[in-house]
């Protein structure tokens, strides 16, 4: 997308933002319904050869994915390797402890009495990049049918992108919003760190429209 187009998107968004805080009477049911539209909407999937936990759920969508496999949807869960930073492989160097974040995970399933934990392989974090690699490891591993669980801010715009990647892989993916994400879609905006998560997802949500408008 040009970047001239790209600027004006984000300008038209950030408008209708302002607009809406500005008007006192309708200002809260229309942004708990701009919310809402960043959210995935609730599944009732009954079974899957694997949970995965996104990239972006963190502990919110650890418990999400034990509570999935004690109600029965598979046995088994995955979870995205993270790969050193600089400042983590300087602790490396420097003989000191440090657990990155899918050893985190994987140990809190653990706890939550999963046993079958696996790891996805990954180069970088990006959500574009769960959408390339995911479908590839689950075709390599016999998986067909997979539940995601992600974080509710960014649930809607991972289901777009990996239901691009499903029509190709012939992998059949749905993606959960876990309800312990820091981002509340009924009161998102009257906190600074959901405002910043709000209008930047909306961003994103909007070019991954414009951009595959029939996702």
């Amino acid at each position: 997308m040009p970047i001239r187009r790209r600027h004006w998107l984000i300008v038209a968004a950030l408008f209708v933002i302002v607009l809406v805080v500005s008007v006192p009477g309708s200002r809260d049911t229309i942004l708990r319904s701009a919310g809402h539209l960043l959210v995935v909407s609730p599944s009732s999937e009954k079974s899957a050869d694997i949970i995965v936990v996104a990239i972006d759920a963190q502990s919110g969508g650890t418990l999400k994915a034990a509570d999935l496999v004690h109600a029965g949807v598979s046995n088994r869960v995955a979870v995205f390797d993270d790969p050193p930073t600089p400042a983590d492989l300087e602790f490396i160097r420097r003989g000191l402890p440090y657990d990155d974040r899918a050893v985190t995970s994987t140990n809190q399933l653990h706890l939550l009495g999963i046993q079958n934990v696996e790891q996805v392989p990954r180069r970088t974090s990006g959500s574009e990049e769960e959408g390339e690699i995911l479908p590839a490891w689950c075709a390599q591993h016999g998986y067909r049918t997979v539940v995601l669980v992600a974080s509710a801010d960014h649930s809607r715009r991972l289901s777009r992108i990996l239901r691009r990647s499903d029509r190709t892989s012939g992998i059949r993916t749905t993606v959960v919003s876990s309800p312990w994400s820091s981002f509340n879609p009924d009161s998102w905006w009257t906190t600074r760190a959901g405002i910043r998560t709000g209008i930047v997802e909306s961003e994103k949500l909007l070019l991954d429209c414009v951009r595959h408008p029939f996702s």
